[in-house]
């Protein structure tokens, strides 16, 4: 299984990497001790068998993260403006997980797994943070690594 994930323009990137400075340092999970190289802010499209029909992703795209949300036990920014891609990608490559379904499917970036219920109250409920999906990457959770992904249209 490969996954598709767009990640962040260096100025989001940071955003998000301080907000989960924030909640460590608050005393909350966050992703800021998750230390593998791998591990940096990003939005899942899907997880699929194989790259092989994966289309043209056109990045960059303008991409809007907040309010913090409990998404079952997962702290999250939900994140718009990728539902058209998303659903281009879906319908291309297929998802193994229900949960990218386009009709369920929920973008966003990870805050925190296994979130203590109220986690979100510490970031305050009008953050908002804007830029852009600019590069694509795929991660193999069986290697733990990652390949860079094209993300220009042709």
């Amino acid at each position: 299984m490969r996954t598709v994930e767009l990640l962040l323009d260096p100025g989001l990137d940071h955003a998000v990497r301080s907000l989960w400075a924030r909640l460590h340092a608050a005393g909350a999970r966050s992703l800021a001790t998750h230390t593998h190289p791998t591990n940096r802010p990003h939005v899942t499209l899907v997880i699929t068998p194989s790259l092989d029909l994966l289309p043209p992703l056109g990045l960059p795209l303008p991409v809007t993260l907040g309010p913090p949300r409990m998404l079952g036990r997962a702290l999250v920014l939900p994140a718009t403006g990728l539902h058209s891609l998303h659903t281009r990608v879906w319908s291309a490559v297929g998802s193994t997980n229900p949960l990218h379904d386009p009709a369920r499917w929920t973008p966003h970036v990870t805050l925190a797994l296994r979130a203590t219920p109220g986690s979100d109250s510490l970031l305050g409920p009008s953050l908002s943070l804007t830029g852009h999906a600019v590069t694509a990457r795929s991660y193999d959770p069986a290697t733990r690594t990652v390949t860079d992904l094209p993300h220009k249209a042709p």
